[in-house]
């Protein structure tokens, strides 16, 4: 690593407190209620792979759910400059099997890799209206496109899939593209051209399990008060963005585990070491965390935390 990656913030000045359950010695954590990876398909165990920026995989059995994915990641120079171009060969290779893909909001780290994943998949891409704009745009088909304003309950085989509307954070005081798509955009986008619209905080109903994903820098409480959740997947932005970010969410959701994401840089390539987003304080969201009660789960890029649902 770099050391003038240290001295601006992009590597950690120490090594990053991994949780990775693949490996017996991870097992312990949360009181034995982690379970190898390696045994997840032989168990009733719930599964749930990190993909970098907001994007996760959440399996159990026969079911996949896919949220925010982007793993095609081009570099800043090319993000600023180009139309951004979904790697298919990249998505097929990381993300074979998909039955749903729910997205937090469309801009383009968070929906580029969707409807090209879709294609792949079959599965349907689920989101607000500007996330259907998008599908259309990149050539998904009526019957594979599901828009929501949010608060409604969408059965996704035995899962039930739920979006409450949310809040885009505000990064450096402004909040980036924002506004709506009323129409499809062009594509391939450039970035600027994929604007947020509604934005969804996503709870996944396992049956057995239920995990919430907050993929922005803010929220609204009254939308996530009286919510549950077991399984927080919580933006580290917020902690800058936010005052009393992590401390709210964990109060209202009161989850048991919390899954740091958009901790990273987004511009390096997926299978590469990342870099973390300066001002983040990686570690100190991680403090933040215990200190309000739930138990943070820092996972690598492509690592995978599995939960038992029994």
């Amino acid at each position: 690593m770099a050391a003038w990656k240290k001295l601006i913030g992009l590597a950690p000045r120490q090594p990053l407190p991994y949780v990775i359950s693949e490996q017996p010695h991870a097992l312990a954590e949360a009181e034995g209620s982690l379970v190898n990876a390696a045994d997840a398909h032989n168990s009733d165990a719930l599964s749930i792979r990190y993909l970098g920026t907001a994007g996760f995989v959440i399996s159990h059995r026969d079911r996949t759910i896919v949220l925010d994915p982007y793993l095609t990641r081009p570099g800043i120079i090319a993000s600023l400059t180009q139309r951004l171009i979904p790697n298919a060969e990249l998505i097929k290779k990381h993300i074979p099997h998909a039955d749903d893909v729910l997205i937090g909001h469309a801009h383009h780290d968070h929906i580029l890799d969707g409807p090209d994943l879709c294609k792949q998949t079959g599965a349907r891409l689920i989101g607000s209206q500007a996330t259907r704009q998008v599908g259309l745009a990149a050539g998904l088909p009526e019957s594979q496109l599901l828009a929501t304003d949010g608060n409604e309950d969408i059965a996704s085989g035995p899962w039930t899939v739920r979006g409450l509307p949310s809040l885009h954070g505000k990064i450096m005081g402004r909040i980036p593209f924002p506004g709506d798509l009323s129409t499809p955009p062009p594509w391939p986008p450039r970035m600027h051209e994929l604007r947020h619209g509604l934005v969804l905080n996503w709870l996944v109903d396992t049956g057995s399990l239920k995990v919430m994903h907050i993929d922005s820098a803010d929220f609204i409480n009254e939308q996530l008060q009286g919510q549950r959740c077991d399984i927080l997947c919580l933006c580290a932005i917020g902690r800058q963005a936010r005052p009393n970010y992590v401390r709210d969410a964990i109060s209202l959701l009161r989850p048991r585990w919390v899954i740091p994401c958009h901790w990273d840089t987004m511009v390096t390539p997926l299978e590469a070491e990342p870099d973390l987003l300066p001002g983040v304080d990686l570690l100190g969201f991680l403090d933040e965390i215990r200190e309000a009660g739930a138990t943070p789960l820092l996972t690598p890029m492509l690592g995978t935390q599995v939960f038992t649902t029994t």
